[in-house]
């Protein structure tokens, strides 16, 4: 039983954010009325902190920006179904992450609210149900990440060979 768990609840957390991600891409990429109500509050509330722009249609945090990333994840979960791309999903989870914990936060903390399209807070319901069903496909899958990781380190930091090492330490007389 708890074999099966550990089979399928991989497949169904890539399935049910992949769906979220996309279903949110038709307001974000068509430019909604309920997306510009809440980049617009983010704007402006970016701009009383002298960053005018940061969430505007060309800003850094756009809609069309957040869009992207929230297709890049559901794409990397989607093909990480394959089990020959089973990387692909530890990727998306973690773009996941990164994206979920900025929607939480600025629901939570910035005068957007967990309810800015009087939605009953189904936006922020989801947000958050992402976002923990993301760490938790993290931690599943934690020996993917640190692998990941690993890999990651050792192109920006090359690991040092040990023979150059004792070199190095042997200072002739």
């Amino acid at each position: 039983m708890l074999s099966r768990v550990k089979r399928y609840t991989p497949i169904a957390y890539s399935l049910i954010a992949s769906a979220v991600f996309l279903d949110s891409l038709r307001f974000k990429f068509t430019n909604a009325i309920e997306t510009q109500v809440i980049f617009g509050r983010l704007d402006a509330w970016a701009a009383s902190l002298g960053a005018p722009g940061l969430f505007a249609q060309t800003g850094l945090f756009s809609q069309y920006v957040i869009g992207s990333a929230e297709l890049l994840a559901a794409t990397l979960l989607l093909l990480g179904l394959f089990p020959a791309l089973r990387r692909l999903q530890t990727i998306g989870a973690l773009i996941a992450v990164a994206v979920m914990t900025g929607a939480v936060n600025f629901h939570l903390w910035t005068p957007l609210g967990i309810d800015p399209n009087n939605d009953g807070g189904g936006l922020f319901v989801m947000a958050v149900t992402v976002w923990l069903s993301s760490i938790a496909m993290l931690i599943a899958r934690r020996e993917t990440l640190f692998a990941i990781l690993s890999g990651i380190r050792d192109v920006l930091v090359p690991p040092m060979d040990m023979s150059a090492r004792s070199e190095t330490r042997h200072v002739p007389a």
